[in-house]
Order: structure tokens, then C-alpha cells, then sequence
């Protein structure tokens, strides 16, 4: 994972640029600390040029350490391609390009398919259309005085774009980048590109379109696909084995719970199929002593045989990193900053052990409608919506989490389950074959727990993936499973530091998405003091959840009113679940409460 930054059409001097450049591009240093490198593109009156352009890369050396440095640029100069994330499928990428104009990359590196696509296919969306991957990248065409950017398909690497005093452009893989430096900013769509001419200049133009939402809006007819355990399976397994190649040391994340033990059991066995002497899988997990994730980690992790790393944490550390992680992630959102601690502080260890990339479970509970909520759901309408709208959003909540408290230390996170084939086949699945049935009246054949569809295709007892307890693990919120000690310590600093007449004029304060809490509150302030103004506070969604669910979810069940929290424990059907006494400090009204009311 890097970092990428850019101005263009800028009015400052050379030297100027160059400065900027280079100060708002170090800020998101940690994301490629292993080299820099910085474009300037002066104005040009014989090549009809009027403004002046800098182009940043902070690297991060998974694919060709010794000559992948960035920013990339064509044979003959005039293309200039800074690149973040990785595209899979680069190299059938180039023998399709061999059978109408040739191309022999220069470098290692993946991102150098850019090029000759961009060659091919000028600025279009076409340009992404054929793209695996995950990425964000920003493209200078000299000739025509041109630039562009996108983000790919579902927003899995961070982009904001942002607009400065004197009509310039700024472009960066994080916010901090913009900050300050632009009077008006914003998330760059996921899914989109943006080109500064042509018939859509100054426009985001959707370019991932796929059949089963094609602008990942609810309200369609839901797919009526069949289910079919084989082709699942074989979609996912090429998914998570199109995700292993690297040039330097990879492991996984392993938190015990079926979506990343399954990523983990793939990777394990295609390597063992590879060679004897093929060097072992790394795993990790983190948690406080003695939390769920820990014991169901080690579980797995003797069972595929993995070299397996679990690390521990205090409340304290947790605690005293809060600040560091709301500077990294940039988000209030109680959920995200609760989950990404634990694993801000897990990346820093497996940096120190010289790892560079993992890959991770995300974006499952998305997919097939994971989260304990999803129990509740009315209908197959209702739950094929709600899992769109999840997809949709994922660049707000998970993957901004994974990717930034990841980054933070250098490291590079993958996800297969948002792989945009395997997404094509697990979502044109019927929504009837991803429902929840169970309980009273359900045979204990037609019982179907969360996420039955890809538990079921991997339920193979001649050749077994998992363990069977495992496979059929109750789902756990990674907030949760590090430790349920860690949210309920957290709440209670919230209420020592956050006095009841603050969070009583908590609509004064914060008019745009008003905390309901006051753990919220207290996360608005420190985002307000690292990330000033209206333009910051915009870029993070508000509502009311339950476990993580989107406002839709909280007309499914009348119970869901009074227990909006975002722990999966308040849904009603975890096996630890809040009791019937439990009322949540987020209870759905118009203002927020001033006294907390605990289980």
C-alpha cells in the first residue's frame, strides 16, 4: 500500500509547488516509507500549458523492490501514472494488450499495466473496466494537458479529492493531505473516475457497473441466482490465491471467526501444494487475554499449521492509542475507531517482525448478510438492500479501517471477499439462499445460520477446510471478539471525561451528525481538533445502527429502538447478548439522552 498525492493546475512558482508537494505528501509518509518520489510539471506556452502540476508517491515496495519507484512514466515522457494498491490481473492484462499494440513494462511493477491501457483507451471508463485489483491512481497527460484520477471498484484503497483558492486541484490518498491546504474537500466515489476534459470534465463518472446493482443502489428486483456450493467455493479459492503474489514476506490476519480462517486455510493449502520447502504461512491475532478471537485463533491456527503470533493488549494501551487512531483513520464513527484500535496496534507488531502485506476476512458480513442483525430480516427484498447498501458503504466503515490502521505502519491489507468476480458470483445469489432461518419450528435440516451460504461451500468433511467448530462459529464483530472488556472500557471513559452539561448542548457543538453518545462525543472532539471545519466532519456518515446495520435495519424489529449501539451483542440473538433489561445510550429519538442507562 502507498500513498499518493497531487496538485494540479496550480498558480504557485516552482519552487513553490515543489514545497507543497512535498510537505502534504509526507503526511501520509507511513503509508510507503520505503522511498519518495515527487513530479513537477511547469507551465508551457509552446505546449499549451497555462498551469503548473506536482505529482507525489510515498512508496511501499510489495511488487519489485529494486525498480518498481513511482511515479511511473511512459518511454516517451508525456505519461505520468502515481499508483496505490496492487492490480491482480496485470499480467493477462498485458498479453491482451500483445494482440493489438505490444507493450514491454519497464518495471515490476503491477501498476505499470496503467500505461498502455491508458494508451489503449484513452480517458475513458473503459481505462478500469478490466481492472482486478484493488487501487487508486492518479494519470498527467502531457500532450493534451490532461489529468485524471479514480478509485477502484468498491472504494477498498482511500481517496479525497479537494479544491484550493486559486482553482486548483488537489488529489490525495488521505484527508490529512488536504487539510488546510483546500476550502472545500470530500471523499473521491468509489467505482468512479474524474478527468479534467472532455464532454464530463469536472465530473464523477461511474465506471463499475455490475449486473447484480449496477450503480450499488437498492430498490432493484433481487438476482434470482441458485446456489451452488462448488462454484462458490472455486470463486473464492481464486480470489484469495490471486491475492498471494508478493516479492516480500506476507502473512494473514487470523482472528478465529469463519471469514478470515477460511482466507487463511486457502492460503495455506495452495501453498502447501506449491513446494515442500515453500517458507510457512504467518498468522496473527490480537486481543485482550483471555478474549474469544484468542482461543478460537490458536484453534485454528494449529489445525492448518500455521507459524501463528497472537498478540495481547491492555485497556490501557488500547485506551492511551484512541488519538493516534482517529488521527490515522480520520473518522468519528464509534464502531470504526472501537475495531481499528486493536488492529492499529497489532499492524505496529507485525511491521516490527518485518511482514509487509496481509490478507484479511473483510467485507464478508457485506456480502452474505453476516451480521446478527440480519436474523431479523423481513424479507428477502429488505435483506438483498440492505446488503447493497452495506457494499455501498464500505469505503466509510471497513475498508477505511483496514486499509488505514494497517497503513499506518506500512503494511498493506488485502481482501479477497471483495474481489469484483467473486463479488459477481456471490451477488447474484437469490437473497433467499443467504437468509437466516432458525428456532422454534425450524428443523435442524432447514436451519440456516448468518453467512450459511459460504459456510456450507466449505463444509467438506472428506477434505476439511476448518474445524467444524470453528466453521460454524457464531459470528463476532471484531470490536467484540478482541474482548467484550474492550467497548464496555471504553464507554465508561467516555462518561468520566464527557460531563452531562456537555453532552446535554451535544446538538450545539455539533449540528452535522449530532453524537448520541457520549463515547461519540468524546471521539467528535479529537476528530475536531486534528481535522477542523465542516468540510472534515462531512466526509464521516451519521445515523442510528444496531450492530453495525445501516438506518433501513432498525424498522425490522420494534426492540432494535431502544438498543441502537453498534456492538453485535445488542441484536438480541449473540449468544452473549445484552439482556432484556440492557437500554443502549443511543435510543432512536430526536435528541440524544443526557444520563447513560446501563445493562
Amino acid at each position: 500500500m502507498c500513498g499518493i498525492f497531487a496538485i494540479f493546475s496550480s498558480s504557485l512558482s516552482e519552487a513553490d509547488l515543489r514545497k507543497e508537494l512535498i510537505e502534504c505528501s509526507s503526511r501520509v509518509r507511513h503509508r510507503g516509507p520505503d522511498w519518495s518520489g515527487y513530479v513537477v510539471i511547469n507551465p508551457s506556452e509552446s505546449e499549451n500549458r497555462p498551469l503548473a502540476h506536482g505529482i507525489a508517491h510515498e512508496r511501499l515496495a510489495i511488487m519489485d523492490p529494486e525498480s518498481g519507484e513511482q511515479p511511473l512514466v511512459s518511454r516517451d515522457g508525456s505519461i505520468i501514472v502515481a499508483a496505490n494498491g496492487e492490480i491482480y490481473n496485470y499480467k493477462e492484462l498485458y498479453e491482451e494488450l500483445k494482440k493489438e499494440q505490444p507493450y514491454t513494462p519497464k518495471t515490476g511493477s503491477d501498476c505499470e499495466v496503467i500505461l498502455p491501457l491508458y494508451a489503449r483507451y484513452g480517458a475513458t471508463v473503459d481505462l478500469c473496466k478490466g481492472l482486478r485489483g484493488m487501487f487508486s491512481f492518479i494519470l498527467y497527460d502531457k500532450n493534451k494537458d490532461l489529468f485524471l484520477a479514480a478509485r477502484d471498484h468498491i472504494g477498498i484503497t482511500p481517496l479525497y479529492i479537494g479544491w484550493g483558492n486559486d482553482g486548483s486541484v488537489y488529489i490525495g490518498s488521505e484527508m490529512k493531505t488536504l487539510v488546510g491546504e483546500c476550502t472545500k474537500y470530500q471523499l473521491f466515489p468509489p467505482g468512479h473516475i474524474y478527468m479534467s476534459k472532455g464532454k464530463h470534465a469536472g465530473e464523477f463518472v461511474r465506471w463499475y457497473t455490475p449486473t447484480w446493482a449496477p450503480e450499488l443502489k437498492p430498490g432493484l428486483t433481487p438476482p434470482k441466482g441458485k446456489y451452488n456450493a462448488d462454484v462458490l467455493r472455486h470463486a473464492f479459492e481464486q480470489a484469495v490465491t490471486r491475492r498471494m503474489m508478493s516479492d516480500v514476506p506476507w502473512g494473514v490476519l487470523l482472528s478465529g471467526g469463519l471469514d478470515s480462517s477460511l482466507v487463511a486455510s486457502i492460503c495455506a493449502r495452495h501453498i502447501s501444494r506449491r513446494s515442500s520447502a515453500f517458507p510457512t504461512l504467518h498468522s496473527f491475532t490480537v486481543g485482550l487475554e483471555g478474549s474469544p478471537d484468542l482461543i478460537a485463533a490458536k484453534r485454528v491456527a494449529e489445525f492448518l499449521g500455521t507459524k501463528h503470533h497472537a498478540y495481547t493488549y491492555s485497556l490501557e494501551e488500547g485506551a492511551d492509542a484512541i488519538r493516534d487512531v482517529i488521527g490515522k483513520i480520520e473518522t468519528y464513527d464509534v464502531t470504526t475507531i472501537r475495531a481499528s484500535t486493536p488492529m492499529y496496534l497489532m499492524a505496529r507488531k507485525i511491521k516490527a517482525m518485518g511482514i509487509k502485506m496481509v490478507i484479511s476476512g473483510e467485507g464478508a458480513d457485506e456480502v452474505f448478510g453476516g451480521y446478527l442483525y440480519f436474523h431479523k430480516a423481513p424479507n428477502a427484498q429488505e435483506f438483498y438492500d440492505e446488503t447493497v447498501d452495506k457494499i455501498s458503504r464500505l469505503h466509510m466503515f471497513d475498508c477505511l479501517r483496514c486499509n488505514k490502521a494497517m497503513s499506518a505502519w506500512g503494511v498493506e491489507p488485502r481482501v479477497p471477499f471483495l474481489d469484483a468476480d467473486f463479488l459477481d458470483v456471490a451477488m447474484e445469489l437469490s437473497p433467499e439462499e443467504k437468509m437466516i432461518h432458525k428456532g422454534p419450528g425450524v428443523s435442524k435440516e432447514d436451519t440456516k445460520i448468518e453467512k450459511w451460504a459460504i459456510r456450507k461451500a466449505f463444509d467438506t468433511p472428506e477434505d476439511p477446510y476448518l474445524p467444524d467448530d470453528i466453521l460454524w462459529r457464531q459470528k463476532e464483530q471484531f470490536s467484540d471478539g478482541v474482548g467484550y472488556g474492550w467497548v464496555d472500557s471504553l464507554r465508561d471513559i467516555a462518561e468520566k471525561e464527557v460531563s452531562d452539561q456537555q453532552f446535554a448542548s451535544a446538538k450545539n457543538r455539533f449540528p452535522h451528525n449530532t453524537p448520541t453518545t457520549k463515547e461519540g462525543y468524546r471521539y467528535r472532539q479529537i476528530f475536531e481538533e486534528l481535522f477542523p471545519g465542516e468540510a472534515a466532519e462531512k466526509t464521516v456518515p451519521g445515523g442510528k445502527s444496531i450492530a453495525c446495520s445501516t438506518e433501513r435495519a432498525m424498522n425490522w424489529d420494534a426492540s432494535f429502538a431502544d438498543r441502537a449501539d453498534p456492538s453485535g451483542r445488542a441484536a438480541g440473538v449473540h449468544d452473549s447478548a445484552y439482556d432484556t433489561t440492557f437500554v443502549a445510550d443511543t435510543v432512536v429519538g430526536d435528541e440524544p439522552p443526557t444520563k447513560k442507562a446501563k445493562a
